[in-house]
Order: structure tokens, then C-alpha cells, then sequence
């Protein structure tokens, strides 16, 4: 099989051990940029969307060409999972499902931007501010000051996103992220990853210091599997990024069906159960 890891012009530590992998078991792996006009996606038997981490200014364009490259070759993750999933919005649709999100208040065209009239916001607390479509926590803040956060929010509304406003989880500076990994619908690992805002500032996308290896506990599985759940798509792959409320519940802080990074250095075996997964899908 000839198949083409989908990346981008940049650094990604999880493309030359998946690339190993697959010429171990026989696969004929090439990294191509998603955005490269001379690729011949006709020429693959599948591409696996891995890490094209530069199509947030461009999402329009990175969905235009799933659905091109979808009719050319086998695209994993489908184009329609990526369409729905580059865009947070979709966390309402599975809230809508029964999967227990963190609260958020939704600020689009047209809205009252003033978060202080929203029954979740309590003076004194602090709110992260975030677009619907961003990746590495960028054009993010944390903030207790209503004015600052309106601000942000009308700052992303005028870039034609959504704002989305949650309380600030102190706990996930000591509890941090929980990240479930699925390779084929099947469970792979979980890594514990440290908060991205911990300092009030967004951390850089590359950093994965502080990630280590954690056993979900049986309520953040069924959490996870709740969610994958919602999915009517076949997956290759995917992340559930969970997170305990105050009264110490999971819930799904996002569901990373594009472009996640996969810690597979922090997982002995977790490039072999991917390369399986997509053995499996064709």
C-alpha cells in the first residue's frame, strides 16, 4: 500500500516513528503537505490526515481540499468528520447527544457579547475566552473581568467565529488533561497532559513537556466512549481531551478528530496498534 501522511511545512515529532512503522509492516509512507499543488493524491490507496497544524487561517480552504482529495483517494479521517470537527461549535451538537461538556456560553453574530448577563458567570471567577476555530490554544485568554472577556469575544466574532466562554477548571493545574487516544475505535493510552493556561498565557503548540502516561479511571472511559458514540463516521483515529468538573464528574473539554498529536513516544506500542488500526481499515 502507498499511503500519504498528510502534514504541513513544519516540525512534528510523530511523523518519522509513524513513518518507521509503516515501512516495517510494509506500507510505502511519504509525508505530503496538505497544501501542496503538486501532490498526486490519486496516486495513494489512502491519505491519513495527520498534522496539518497551518490550516487554522485557512479552514475554508483545508475543508475544500478534504472534500477534493476525498474523491480522488481513501481520506482518513473522512472529510466530513474534519469539516464538523475543525469547528468547536460541534460540542453543542454532542451536548445536545447527552455528552456531559464543560459549560459554555456560546457568543455568535449578533449576540450580547456582555458575558456578565450569562447565569453561569460569577464575579470574581475566572473564564477562559476561545474561538470555535483555533488550534494550540491560540487567540485564548483567561480572565475574571467581564469587560475583558467581551472584548475578546467581539474580537472573534468580527473574524467570522463563534466565542465560546467556560469557567477557568483550577483543578486541571494539579489534575491537569486527560487525553484518550483511539486507533480504530479501539482504545491505545492515556496521557495526562499538563493545563496549556496554568501561567494565564497560552503555551506554544510543540510543547508536550509534562505529558506522562496515566490509567483512565472507569468513569472517563464511559465518558469517552459516550462521546466516540456520537461519532456516525468509521474513525481512525481519535483524542477525547476530558477534564473533572468542581463536583469531580468528567466531562469533554474537546474532541480531536483532525489533526491531534498522539504522544506515541510517551506509549510503548501505540505506533504498532495505529499501524494495525489502519491495516484493519483497508
Amino acid at each position: 500500500m502507498k499511503i500519504a501522511y498528510v502534514t504541513y511545512d513544519g516540525p512534528d515529532d510523530d511523523r518519522e516513528v509513524v513513518l518507521a512503522h509503516w515501512r516495517e509492516a510494509g506500507i510505502d509512507g511519504a509525508a505530503v503537505s496538505w497544501d501542496d499543488p503538486s501532490a498526486d493524491w490519486a496516486a495513494f490507496d489512502a491519505a491519513v490526515v495527520r498534522s496539518p497544524w497551518d490550516y487554522v487561517d485557512r479552514r475554508r480552504e483545508f475543508v475544500d481540499w478534504a472534500r477534493r482529495v476525498e474523491g480522488l483517494t481513501r481520506l482518513l479521517n473522512p472529510a466530513s468528520v474534519l469539516e464538523r470537527n475543525t469547528d468547536k461549535t460541534y460540542l453543542r451538537d454532542l451536548a445536545a447527544g447527552g455528552v456531559p461538556i464543560v459549560p459554555t456560553h456560546w457568543i455568535g453574530p449578533g449576540d450580547d457579547p456582555d458575558v456578565s448577563s450569562w447565569e453561569g458567570w460569577r464575579p470574581g471567577e475566572e473564564y477562559v475566552v476561545k474561538p470555535s476555530v483555533s488550534a494550540g490554544a491560540r487567540d485564548t485568554i483567561r480572565t475574571a473581568d467581564a469587560a475583558e472577556a467581551a472584548r475578546q469575544a467581539e474580537m472573534i466574532v468580527a473574524e467570522g467565529k463563534v466565542a465560546l466562554v467556560q469557567p477557568y477548571l483550577r483543578m486541571v493545574e494539579d489534575e491537569g488533561e486527560l487525553s484518550l487516544l483511539y486507533f480504530g475505535g479501539r482504545f491505545s493510552h492515556a496521557v495526562r497532559r499538563t493545563a496549556m493556561l496554568a501561567d494565564g498565557t497560552a503555551a506554544p503548540r510543540a510543547n508536550h513537556v509534562g505529558a506522562d502516561l496515566r490509567e483512565p479511571a472507569p468513569d472517563q472511559v464511559a465518558v469517552a466512549e459516550k462521546t466516540l458514540g456520537e461519532i456516525p463516521e468509521s474513525l481512525l483515529y481519535a483524542r477525547v481531551d476530558l477534564v473533572r468538573l468542581p463536583d469531580g464528574t468528567p466531562a469533554l473539554m474537546e474532541l480531536e478528530l483532525t489533526e491531534p498529536y498522539f504522544y506515541l513516544a510517551f506509549a510503548p506500542g501505540s505506533p504498532e496498534r495505529f499501524t494495525e488500526a489502519l491495516h484493519d481499515l483497508l
